[in-house]
């Protein structure tokens, strides 16, 4: 059995293993209820390392694969939403057998930088997302209205949500409307705002068949949950406040016609209580 500790070993004297893996793994298939728990790691590649109040908390490697491997592992869990050397490590570990498995596009848009409006496709792009065998791919769409980055990012995920929907693979999108605030850019959760991110992104592409939707919890979801059709997935964001009120407020919002279902880091990952396993079952427990 290959444990975290093998992972470089692998790596330096078998990479085609990872090749094989992908090559060999079963296509899930869509749950009964039509509803998805997905756990989401793709903040490290955009230099996003804190979680609960801690700045380094995701940078140890073999902690975050161990948090990882425990989530996946518990019943209803559906897949994972990551870039490639997380989904490769997760791959070669054998925690991704069955699973759904997104990739992460843009990772260009670095945490704090001063070009992180420019939100590049530095990490899978559509052809490697295929080529993988994944069930799709995540693109974040913060669209800040001052910087004309955006409009290079808009561009970025419009053609990728076409390439996408021409595959027949889930293109999630990710939007919210942002602004530059302190050096940093910070997304408006607003109601309004985010309505607003949610009529954008759903227009992008050449096609929406295969587009859902990634979207925050926030105040007077039911108008929120009425601005689209598309199927939408919950995001959790940075763990903050009580994980009882986070926890009402994720089963409130899943009982709304559109939402389909959590797509969560870091709140699952890193519980107050440092217990994975039993905050994950509390959130897969909401979702099927």
């Amino acid at each position: 059995m290959i444990t975290i500790d093998d992972l470089t070993t692998i790596r330096v004297e078998d990479p085609t293993r990872i090749g094989r893996l992908l090559a060999e793994r079963r296509a899930p298939r869509m749950p009964t209820d039509g509803r998805l728990m997905m756990i989401a790691c793709d903040h490290p590649a955009r230099g996003a390392l804190s979680a609960a109040g801690r700045p380094m908390a995701m940078a140890d490697r073999r902690d975050l694969l161990a948090r990882l491997v425990t989530a996946l592992s518990r019943p209803g869990v559906d897949g994972l939403l990551g870039t490639a050397d997380i989904i490769e490590d997760l791959l070669l570990l054998g925690a991704l057998d069955d699973k759904f498995v997104f990739s992460s596009l843009n990772r260009g848009g670095l945490a704090g930088a001063g070009f992180e409006a420019d939100d590049r496709m530095t990490a899978y792009d559509v052809p490697g997302t295929t080529g993988a065998g994944l069930q799709g791919a995540k693109m974040l769409l913060r669209i800040v209205l001052d910087d004309p980055a955006t409009a290079d990012t808009l561009q970025a995920c419009g053609r990728a949500v076409t390439e996408l929907n021409r595959d027949g693979r889930i293109a999630l999108v990710e939007p919210f409307l942002a602004r530059h605030t302190g050096g940093r850019i910070v997304n408006d959760l607003t109601p309004e705002a985010v309505i607003t991110s949610i009529a954008i992104a759903q227009g992008l592409g050449a096609s929406s068949a295969y587009t859902w939707l990634k979207i925050p919890v926030t105040d007077r979801m039911e108008e929120v949950a009425a601005a689209t059709t598309l199927p939408t997935l919950l995001l959790g964001g940075d763990p903050v406040g009580n994980p009882e009120d986070t926890y009402a407020r994720w089963e409130s919002a899943l009982k709304l016609p559109p939402v389909r279902g959590l797509m969560v880091g870091r709140s699952l990952l890193y519980p107050p209580d440092d217990d994975v396993a039993a905050a994950v079952d509390i959130a897969a427990g909401m979702v099927h």
